[in-house]
This record gives C-alpha cells, sequence and structure tokens, in this order.
C-alpha cells in the first residue's frame, strides 16, 4: 500500500521551472539564459537551505525518541518478573484464590 510519502505531488514537476521558452534562440540570448539559470539557482540554493534545515529538526526529533525510547526499555526491564527480584509490579504477584460459600435462599 502506497503512504503519502511515496505519492508524487508538485514539488516532482519540472515543468514550472523549465528553462524551455517559446522564444527563438539569437545570437545575442546568452544575457537572457544566464540570467535565468541564475535565478534557477537562486532558487535550488535556496530550497537546499531549507531541506538542510528542515533535515536538522528531524535529526534532533529522532534523537529524542530514542532517548524516550531508551528510557523506556531500562523501566520495562526493571518490571518484568524474573529479573533478580528486582522491583516487582502488581502483575507479577501471585492471584489470590476466592473463597466459595454457598448461600441458602
Amino acid at each position: 500500500m502506497r503512504g503519502v510519502t511515496d505519492v508524487s505531488g508538485l514539488r516532482d514537476i519540472r515543468s514550472m521551472h523549465s528553462t524551455r521558452r517559446s522564444i527563438p534562440r539569437f545570437k545575442n540570448s546568452a544575457f537572457l539564459d544566464l540570467y535565468m539559470l541564475q535565478k534557477e539557482k537562486e532558487r535550488l540554493e535556496k530550497e537546499a537551505a531549507l531541506l538542510a534545515k528542515r533535515s536538522q529538526g528531524l535529526q534532533k526529533r529522532l534523537g529524542e525518541i530514542q532517548r524516550q525510547m531508551e528510557g523506556l526499555e531500562r523501566s520495562a526491564q526493571t518490571e518484568r518478573p524474573g529479573n533478580g527480584g528486582e522491583k516487582t509490579t502488581e502483575r507479577s504477584r501471585p492471584a489470590k484464590k476466592w473463597k466459595s460459600f454457598s448461600v441458602n435462599y
């Protein structure tokens, strides 16, 4: 099953920033080509900076999650029965047997 991240979106469309144009090429169009390439380069550098910033945030959150998981695993180890007589919990105690008696009506 495909997830949301597997579906291609508008970011995958390159036609929005295409270097093709309907104007025929002339010998003097080098300045226009340089300008268009410069603008595309600036846009890509800006996008790369945004991706780097987002990647840093993701790595930070992944580190926090890893630390939380390690803490929970340690606490789960101490609560597990048969771990050398350490901390016992309500579940690890033997169940009480019920006393039964008859009721006459």
